[in-house]
């Protein structure tokens, strides 16, 4: 349930207000717009007499949200949110970021030249998986806590603000120094990982899964703000379909929803959705024209060698030249 304020409403009013719905068992969430003031009702409200919170002098009109994620909703938020890392770089209501890097952190040469690369070429965040989710238990699973610490040192190298995988929550103290926190598509209903991650107050990647609605993924983005941490970023990396030429299916049409229904910045992952190189730049600018808030790509500086992922990863040339087509396509792009 939502209530929208009335104009002039002062501060005191505003909080004496908030408190009579705490009283009534109530979670606030309040949203100060530009044009107006709303206050969210978290809970059971189907009991609330909606009449009774319209007799309230300060209170301009009620409604019902009949969506089952609250705090992600638009709705309850109507300003885009905007995700401001440690070095100031945002994300969201405008502010374009590209994330780029290795599939696979493999050594310190490899991490370290890659992240100067890309971001020579325009990336302002480091992407590298140290830990990796594989399909096969036979696969590369990354070098774990030692891919970490190599990552750091990129990040120190390069002033790069990094984002990498987790996968367990017993791994928490080990991203205390990650920028953004990345949940893989596999687990975006782990929800006791994300009731974790929810106590933080650092940035999240939500990826959405294989085969889940966008439905799914705003409830797996509730249970992260359920907790108390807003910073939620929801990431668009393709859907299984009975499609065989491609790896996923990328959901273009999921970017305009997603921002319709979630004040929740919105990238795209056209490495993971389409698994070939040759695909990855025009899915991408499809996605910047659709309004992304940025892109995940992944870049290796040897494909063909690539411990992960080698057929969907740019090489650092490839990468360059996709970034100069998305800087000519942006001032186009919907939104």
């Amino acid at each position: 349930m939502i209530i929208l304020l009335k104009k002039h409403v002062t501060q005191e009013q505003e909080t004496d207000f908030i408190s009579q719905l705490k009283e009534m068992g109530f979670d606030t969430h309040l949203s100060i717009g530009t044009n107006h003031t709303i206050i969210g009702l978290v809970g059971d409200t189907s009991t609330i007499d909606i009449e009774m919170l319209k007799a309230f002098d300060i209170v301009e009109t009620v409604q019902r949200v009949q969506e089952p994620f609250k705090k992600s909703n638009r709705r309850f938020h109507e300003e885009d949110t905007v995700i401001t890392l440690q070095n100031g770089t945002k994300i969201g209501g405008g502010n374009f970021q590209v994330m780029a890097g290795p599939c696979s952190i493999e050594s310190e040469e490899q991490i370290i030249g890659i992240a100067q690369s890309v971001k020579a070429a325009g990336a302002s965040i480091l992407r590298g998986g140290a830990f990796k989710p594989r399909t096969s238990p036979y696969s590369f699973q990354g070098l774990q806590e030692e891919g970490l610490e190599l990552l750091l040192k990129a990040k120190e190298k390069t002033g790069l603000p990094i984002v990498t995988e987790i996968m367990d929550s017993a791994h928490i103290p080990l991203f205390e120094e990650v920028d953004i926190i990345q949940v893989g598509a596999r687990n975006m209903q782990n929800f006791e990982l994300l009731k974790k991650l929810g106590q933080l107050r650092k940035p999240v990647l939500l990826k959405r899964g294989l085969a889940n609605t966008l439905q799914e993924l705003l409830m797996s983005a509730e249970y992260i703000m359920a907790g108390g941490n807003e910073q939620v970023i929801l990431c668009e990396r393709g859907i299984r379909t009975i499609e065989t030429y491609t790896r996923n299916t990328l959901d273009i049409s999921a970017i305009p929803v997603l921002h319709r229904l979630s004040h929740l910045p919105v990238i795209a992952d056209p490495s993971h959705a389409t698994g070939d190189a040759k695909l990855v730049r025009p899915m991408a600018l499809a996605a910047v024209m659709a309004g992304v808030d940025g892109l995940l790509i992944e870049v290796h500086n040897d494909p063909s060698h690539a411990l992960c992922d080698g057929a969907q990863s740019l090489t650092p040339e490839a990468f360059a030249s996709m970034m100069g087509k998305i800087q000519a396509v942006r001032p186009f792009a919907e939104r």
